[in-house]
């Protein structure tokens, strides 16, 4: 049986744009109360119009995961409006590509961890306590089906992925027996702002077929239904099921490909 989303208190970070804020709009449709949370206050608080003007409930705070204080202010925030958070949507997150030694330390590097692991994490351990205390909850961790694949020029991208991936499958058992929750989820392509702050590498130059590129709203409602019918994970689109499947079983198949028909001809 669906889970019934009606009044739920759905938290979303990374709101302000994508994934983040195509299920704001889906999961307020469903009745749910939504706090969009994110730096960019101005986008949220326009979808957060837009959801309002449509009878939906929804609210945004800024926050910094990078930043403890930003994620206590933002939780402190959602339980003096809402009282709870019942769904947690782990959503932000950004890429920078490049071959490692191109990687600058600090932008590149350290700030791509901070974000995309050790802030999830933080937010997660905030809002966990409340969960437990109330016996319920569900936490959706957005990763990528860089969490499974590892390609040239995602190296710190796919750790911190990778990282989500451990991260995920360890808290669901932690938290199981406590009647919560936890989710993962692994999309491919999708068209998002992610493109747009990658930096300028030679990936500029393969540009993907356009029907491999998932739609924005198509992930985001694969979230709202993990939320309805809670799954241990979700690999999107079906065929890069198979492909995990071969780096697996095939690592040194996979390797030849990859060097062959990609590395060899891009890298100078």
């Amino acid at each position: 049986m669906a889970i019934n989303l009606n009044g739920k208190v759905v938290l979303i970070t990374g709101a302000s744009s994508g994934f983040g804020e195509d299920a704001a709009r889906l999961f307020a449709a469903e009745g749910a109360a939504v706090v969009l949370a994110a730096r960019r206050i101005d986008r949220m608080q326009a979808e957060v119009a837009r959801i309002q003007a449509r009878g939906g409930a929804a609210m945004a705070t800024p926050v910094d995961i990078t930043n403890r204080a930003d994620i206590e202010n933002m939780l402190k925030s959602v339980l003096e409006n809402y009282g709870r958070v019942d769904i947690l949507f782990n959503n932000a997150g950004f890429g920078r590509l490049d071959w490692l030694e191109n990687l600058a330390p600090e932008r590149d590097i350290e700030t791509q961890i901070a974000v995309n692991l050790s802030g999830l994490i933080e937010v997660t351990r905030a809002v966990l306590p409340g969960m437990l205390a109330q016996g319920s909850g569900h936490i959706i961790n957005m990763s990528s089906v860089a969490g499974w694949l590892a390609a040239p020029m995602y190296s710190v991208y796919a750790a911190t992925k990778f990282g989500v991936r451990g991260f995920t499958d360890a808290l669901r058992r932690e938290v199981a027996p406590r009647g919560i929750h936890v989710s993962g989820i692994y999309p491919g392509p999708a068209h998002t702002e992610f493109g747009q702050h990658t930096g300028q590498s030679a990936l500029q130059s393969f540009k993907a077929p356009n029907w491999v590129y998932l739609s924005s709203e198509a992930v985001a409602r694969s979230v709202v239904q993990i939320a309805k019918h809670p799954r241990r994970r979700l690999i999107l689109p079906w065929w890069f099921r198979p492909a995990i499947w071969a780096d697996d079983r095939l690592p040194g198949l996979v390797d030849w490909l990859v060097t062959q028909f990609f590395v060899n001809k891009t890298r100078k």
